[in-house]
């Protein structure tokens, strides 16, 4: 009979996988190879979506904004160009919530920005 050797160190990767793999559809949550297959795509899904949604984030913030400068009848691109010409360092984050929640420092910042262009 042949000696295994590794076969604790194999035995806790091979769990390690399909514990990952738990949830996933009929044999890609049961058996090893096409568990470590499914694992590793989702994975790299995992890592490319993490960075995919500061920008899906950033999109949503910079609509609001605009559509809040639409109904003072200002375009975005000259909002922000006149507010960094005015030198008012808030990020688009902070401008997108401001549109939406506090509608009278945005009406401001969109005078100190119309004044500035």
């Amino acid at each position: 009979m042949s000696r295994v050797k590794f076969a604790v160190a194999s035995k806790r990767r091979r769990k390690r996988v399909l514990k990952k793999a738990k949830g996933q559809f009929g044999s890609r949550s049961k058996l090893y190879r096409t568990a470590k297959e499914s694992v590793q795509k989702g994975m790299y899904y995992s890592y490319r979506d993490r960075k995919k949604k500061k920008g899906s984030y950033r999109r949503l913030w910079i609509t609001r904004i605009n559509a809040a400068c639409k109904a003072e009848h200002l375009s975005y691109s000259k909002f922000i160009s006149g507010l960094k010409k005015a030198k008012v360092a808030l990020d688009r984050k902070i401008l997108a919530d401001m549109a939406v929640n506090d509608k009278k420092a945005f009406g401001k910042l969109l005078s100190i920005a119309k004044a500035n262009i």
